[in-house]
């Protein structure tokens, strides 16, 4: 039996040697056959040497060096003379791989896949490998729940030892969840449960959900949220003893079955600090959200953990390390932690490194940074760089790592990475807005000027009642202290009778400059000038409100307005925000001596709350004031005005509010709105999309004239769906809103959209 299987092996083994090779002193070594291949390769895997003296065992050692490369189908070794010839046959190289047939996984990711297993364009085919590609790519199908895939490759020979991989993919139908049973659950019903999934069986409405589509990943993600659930309500001990995964034999509907231990309610009894904090342990002792006598939750301990290696990190401590440690009272169903605390060594920054900038200088980026070169390591001062740096809107995306300086434990790097947009628009576009007719628009803007940060625009746009003409220039860091200046030639013809209000047209042209002044991090304050001269028509069919303003001030009057500003902004983004605070107060104020002596004050405060990575919820408030002095009124045409996209939307334009003898809106000198939205990303457009929402919202508003007390039960309230999308062409947001209380006076407009207002 043992010569049999002896006899076997060799009869299945390739040939060794195809002439028996007698024991001599190699002078020289020629190899032939090759044709890729190069000969330094040969000799570098051959272990015999010129000046070797060469055996039969040898020679078989060899031999089987040379296979194990993977690079040849055959090796022969013969003696001539003194001379080794090695002759090899190589195996052919791989032309090209084409995967057709695939639907759920991109060729791309299939490439790669087969890339690990030695199969890519360009290498050396090995017919062994074929044998793989189906348990690879269907690997990849299972795990996406393609249980009926089916994987057949072709290779095609080709001229000068190449071939030709074909790999045809049959997808099949996916499998589907049929049902998911959850076993051994007393303290929770299955249908909360089976709300911590984000797979199982679809409801019969959700025709385009994918939610009953089988994933491996997803299935182990959804088992890790169901611990944490059970967990953070107190179940220190809950454990999933088992996962089956029942499929039908057609393949195409899962059975998912989960066997859990619930374990006993614990409660903390309390908690203490050990190690080596840097920082009085009174300061981390508050940031610990546990409470003896509390449920335990496995989120407030990781939370509090989190917190004190944050503190760490801002004082210096970026590889803080902090350890909760449990000490179990089974009998009492109690637990103990103790935050065991290792500070490390307190780290500076060696250099602050700048990639992706193609057209931003660096210098433009580094003004931004709080964390500076050669001070200590500071998480909080690298995150306010970074929101600084996405605020600019100069940037698609911003990450910044701190890897260790090799050798230095003390020492690290501030890599910052940033993708850049396009900053400079040439734009025509012609439209049509509620309330606004037909647009038609024009720009030519720059917002980072040769890489410097600095903003010019030319604009000019135009719809049925007004028509603008404005230049503007901007520097943002006039100062190095970042004082910014800017100036702007403007024109405006406004044609009040064809925006649905009270008839009369003005005229202005003039020219400002303003300045913006950082009071610290977050508060700013704004200061700005303009020289104006303003003409005004009236006609018989104009309000006798703008007729008598007319008759004392006369059609033509030149004034210095001059603006001041306060902002308080943490909002994340200058365009989408998701949280953050807003708080803005201006002043617009006709200067004594001026034709026209007046102030309007408003004052807006708004806030975003993040719900969940994706969505937040966001409040809104402003409130408008405005009065003449020197025994003057507040100018008709500076009135403020309540209804349409941007202030109560299901209102037209301009609607709510005072109005004159003829029915048409006069617009007031107060003005009270406000808003409440929940938004969520847009269906389909990816997690990582930032150009796009939807938002559930309800506006509130309305403007009040002069003697009109401000009552807040005349509000106008409606509610709706709006989509708003950071469009190529700028902000455009689309709203359906349905009135609440709409009065018989009122004008209603159910869709709306405004174009080139930022949604914040």
């Amino acid at each position: 039996m043992k010569r049999f299987l002896l006899a076997l092996l060799l009869a299945l083994s390739p040939p060794l040697v195809s002439h028996a090779v007698e024991t001599f002193v190699v002078k020289d070594i020629r190899v032939e056959g090759l044709q890729r291949i190069a000969a330094g390769t040969v000799f570098n895997y051959l272990p015999v040497k010129v000046g070797d003296t060469l055996t039969e065992k040898g020679a078989q050692e060899a031999i089987r060096a040379l296979y194990k490369t993977g690079f040849f189908k055959d090796v022969r070794l013969e003696r001539e003379g003194a001379v080794l010839a090695v002759t090899v046959v190589e195996r052919p190289s791989i032309a090209a791989i084409r995967i057709t047939g695939t639907h759920e996984l991109s060729e791309e990711d299939l490439k790669k896949g087969l890339k690990e297993i030695g199969l890519a364009e360009g290498r050396v085919f090995n017919k062994s490998l074929l044998d793989r590609v189906e348990q690879e790519l269907g690997g990849q199908y299972f795990a996406r729940g393609y249980y009926s895939v089916i994987v057949r490759p072709t290779v095609t020979p080709l001229e000068r030892n190449r071939v030709d991989i074909r790999i045809d993919v049959s997808e099949g139908r996916t499998a589907l969840i049929q049902d998911i049973n959850i076993v051994g659950n007393k303290i929770f019903a299955d249908d909360d449960l089976l709300d911590v999934f984000s797979i199982g069986p679809a409801p019969w409405w959700a025709i385009f959900s994918s939610r009953d589509k089988y994933s491996k990943q997803k299935l182990a993600g959804d088992l890790e949220r169901l611990r944490s659930f059970y967990q953070d309500q107190g179940y220190l001990e809950f454990a999933i003893d088992s996962t089956q995964v029942s499929i039908t034999p057609d393949k195409e509907r899962i059975y998912l079955t989960v066997n859990i231990a619930e374990g006993k309610k614990y409660t903390v009894s309390g908690f203490k600090l050990a190690g080596r904090f840097e920082v009085p342990e009174p300061e981390l002792r508050a940031l610990i959200a546990l409470k003896p006598g509390s449920v335990f939750s496995r989120k407030e301990v990781a939370e509090s953990a989190k917190r004190i290696s944050d503190r760490l990190a801002n004082d210096g401590y970026a590889f803080a390390n902090v350890n909760p440690v449990p000490e179990v009272d089974k009998e009492k169903s109690q637990v103990f932690f103790t935050f065991f605390v290792d500070a490390g060594k307190r780290v500076y920054v060696r250099r602050v490194n700048f990639a992706g900038n193609i057209t931003t200088r660096d210098e433009v980026l580094r003004r931004e940074m709080r964390q500076l070169e050669g001070a200590w390591y500071s998480a909080g001062k690298i995150q306010r760089s970074r929101s600084r740096l996405q605020r600019l809107g100069f940037f698609e995306d911003v990450n910044v790592e701190t890897p260790a300086v090799p050798g230095s434990p003390d020492q690290v790097d501030v890599n910052v990475g940033v993708k850049e947009r396009s900053t400079g628009s040439l734009q025509l576009s012609v439209g049509y807005g509620s309330g606004e007719g037909v647009l038609f628009a024009g720009s030519v803007t720059e917002s980072n000027l040769f890489g410097t940060g600095k903003e010019l625009s030319v604009s000019y746009d135009n719809t049925r009642a007004v028509t603008n003409y404005n230049i503007r220039y901007t520097n943002p860091y006039y100062t190095p202290a970042g004082i910014s200046r800017g100036f702007n030639i403007f024109s405006s013809a406004v044609d009040a009778a064809k925006a649905s209000t009270t008839a009369y047209s003005t005229s202005t042209v003039g020219a400002g400059v303003f300045f913006g002044v950082p009071l610290s991090e977050d508060h700013r304050l704004n200061l700005g000038a303009d020289f104006e001269r303003i003409d005004i028509e009236t006609t018989s069919s104009s309000a006798r409100t703008a007729q008598d303003f007319v008759g004392r001030h006369g059609t033509s009057n030149v004034m210095l307005k001059t603006t001041l500003g306060w902002s308080y902004d943490t909002l994340d983004s200058p365009i989408i925000p998701s949280q953050g605070h807003l708080q803005r107060i201006s002043l617009e104020l006709g200067v004594p001596g001026s034709d026209l002596t007046y102030y309007r004050l408003v004052y807006i405060a708004g806030r975003y709350w993040p719900l969940t990575e994706q969505t937040s919820f966001k409040l809104k408030g402003e409130l408008g004031y405005g009065r003449g002095y020197n025994a003057d009124e507040l100018p008709f045409f500076k009135n403020f005005f309540a209804g349409g996209s941007t202030t109560v939307r299901g209102f037209q334009n301009r609607s709510l509010g005072p109005r004159d003898e003829f029915d048409l809106p006069l617009g007031g000198d107060r003005r009270a709105l406000g808003n409440a939205e929940l938004l969520f990303p847009f269906p389909g457009a990816g997690r990582d999309n930032r150009s796009m929402r939807l938002s559930l919202f309800l506006d509130a508003g309305m403007a009040y004239g002069s003697g009109e007390a401000l009552d807040l039960g005349q509000l106008r309230y409606a509610t709706g769906l709006a989509f708003n999308w950071f469009s190529p062409v700028g902000p455009l947001s689309f709203s359906y809103a349905e009135p609440l209380n709409a009065r018989t006076q009122d004008d209603t407009e159910r869709f709306q959209f405004t174009l080139g207002v930022p949604f914040r």
